[in-house]
């Protein structure tokens, strides 16, 4: 058993000895099932009690595992820094209502000179905890008791489909209910960007679009855009990590790297009068119950389709049974559809794409001069190879624009990836295919006439004929000088043959390691060596 420290037990000695008797005791704040997501219900109530003078002198708040230890860390407070207005002292004696906590602290305490009895029942302690249960057990809970488990089983089902992978916000469900006084519900997907993951479930059209002006205006202030969050009108799910530590925001990692159980669903309510309501009430329970059921088996369904560039024109109809309710009807018909048309509308609001004007600008095919606007900043970009046999499911699933015929040998076809989001990766496949296409990829020196570094600039020339800057690599780098290797090597197997591909994911799971569902399309072409291209050393210019 453990014991004080001796000095610990002369210290506490000095307290002044007083004539009364403390009550202590440990218990479950509520035994109320409808206590759901309130970790400090789910946990024990430590407390300690002057009876004679009818105060609390500590209280403490522990998980239920927590051992025999935590009940004197408290009596210690409850002596030496006790809550107002009790001052510090020692009693004379301890009554308890359990016998192992009786003979735990008769071990502890032998050396204080406090006597410990056992009492069957603690008139002051029973009448608090009577008070603390009627309080918990009266306060909403986050999800009605009934629909609290089927809820969370249907969010994580959601979690595990991860529809974010390949659907953008902007890329809006509409699903009509016409039940429990709501119509139609417009499902916008998030987690694309890898920022937040859920779905908004809007009640109506122009409340969508609302929110999305707001957010695209000039002013992003934070004010400004607290103001346009609460102005929606929706439902919402959300995930968050079950660590609620105050980390922060940079350091924290996405939460598809977490394991399932450090995965937390979170329901609620936005509305312009209301506020946010991390609450759902019975109807609202069953709305977003039939909301998610319907769109995950739409997206089940569909999933082929939703994986195509361009955002399919789709209708289904549903029957959903409903869970354990007081409705006098068992189902509902639910119908979930596609707005292509909303999409088109939200993405030329956030100027998504090419302007016309750009894609008027693109030259005449002979090379005209070196731009770096191509390749986003923020991509990830890697020198590699495709095995012949993923190469050709990549020719079948994939934007495909083919160079010639490649003779298969050695590893693979040599690439360049290029990693992005998915609204830029969709970007600079419509620049590249509106310029023809790819013709070559080079590597050709350059210099830094002010700190003499010299760098083996990556170059990207399209069939008409110009030149964009995909990397820069410091001809002492060792990675680069040995992948460069591998490169030329390849490339000399392939005679001459190469290629660009273009990958989403940036911000998810698969940062830096696309899989095959990320990869947007496949350019091949050829390699130029420097003295091919004809262009000399490039120089960088203030």
């Amino acid at each position: 058993m453990t014991s004080f420290n001796r000095s610990t037990s002369r210290r506490l000695k000095k307290l002044t000895q007083i004539p009364s008797i403390w009550e202590g005791d440990r218990r479950p704040l509520s035994s109320s099932p409808n206590q759901y997501s309130d970790s400090e219900a789910k946990g024990e109530c430590i407390l300690w009690v002057d009876y004679s003078q009818g105060v609390v002198r500590g209280m403490d708040v522990v998980a239920s595992d927590i051992g025999p230890e935590a009940i004197v860390r408290t009596l210690m407070r409850a002596m030496e820094h006790p809550h107002s207005p009790a001052r510090p002292a020692r009693p004379q004696r301890i009554v308890v209502r359990d016998r192992e906590i009786q003979f735990y602290l008769r071990g502890v305490l032998q050396d204080l000179d406090i006597a410990i009895d056992y009492a069957p029942e603690l008139p002051l302690i029973n009448e608090l905890f009577r008070g603390f249960a009627d309080i918990l057990d009266s306060q909403t809970p986050d999800l009605p008791p009934q629909y609290a488990q089927i809820l969370r089983e249907k969010a994580f089902a959601i979690w595990q489909a991860a529809p974010w992978e390949f659907l953008e916000e902007q890329q809006i469900f509409s699903i009509e209910i016409n039940k429990w006084d709501v119509g139609t519900l417009y499902a916008s997907v998030m987690g694309m960007l890898g920022m937040e993951y859920g779905i908004l479930f809007y009640r109506s059209e122009e409340s969508l679009k609302r929110f999305r002006a707001a957010v695209l205006t000039d002013d992003k202030s934070t004010e400004h855009l607290e103001e346009a969050f609460l102005k929606q009108d929706c439902l919402f799910l959300t995930f968050e990590s079950a660590d609620e530590t105050d980390e922060d925001e940079d350091e924290k990692g996405d939460l598809v790297d977490l394991p399932l159980s450090e995965i937390d669903p979170t329901f609620g309510n936005i509305h312009p009068l209301e506020g946010l309501r991390s609450v759902l009430y019975d109807e609202e329970a069953l709305v977003i119950f039939v909301a998610m059921e319907s769109l995950s088996r739409f997206i089940r369904d569909h999933c082929r389709q939703l994986h195509e560039d361009i955002f399919p024109i789709l209708s289904r109809r549903y029957r959903i049974s409903l869970p354990q309710s007081e409705e006098s009807t068992k189902s509902t018909a639910v119908t979930v559809s596609t707005m292509p048309q909303l999409a088109a509308e939200l993405e030329e609001m956030a100027g998504f794409g090419v302007d016309d004007q750009e894609i008027e600008s693109l030259g005449s095919p002979k090379f005209q001069s070196l731009q770096d606007d191509l390749i986003p900043e923020d991509s990830f970009l890697s020198l590699g190879v495709v095995s012949w046999e993923m190469l050709e499911y990549l020719r079948k699933g994939v934007s495909y624009h083919k160079a010639g015929e490649i003779k298969q040998v050695g590893d693979g076809l040599p690439v360049i990836l290029v990693q992005t989001s998915r609204p830029k990766a969709k970007t600079v496949i419509e620049r590249m295919e509106a310029a023809g296409g790819l013709r070559a990829i080079c590597f050709n020196p350059g210099t830094d006439s002010f700190d003499g570094d010299r760098y083996d600039l990556g170059l990207l020339q399209t069939q008409n004929g110009e030149l964009f800057l995909f990397g820069e690599f410091l001809d002492e780098d060792p990675i680069h000088v040995e992948a460069r290797k591998k490169w030329n090597q390849r490339c000399k197997n392939t005679k001459g043959y190469c290629g660009l591909i273009i990958a989403k994911g940036l911000m998810g799971a698969s940062r830096a390691n696309p899989q095959l569902r990320d990869m947007m399309a496949l350019f091949e072409a050829r390699s130029l060596s420097p003295k091919d291209l004809g262009i000399g050393t490039l120089q960088l210019m203030p």
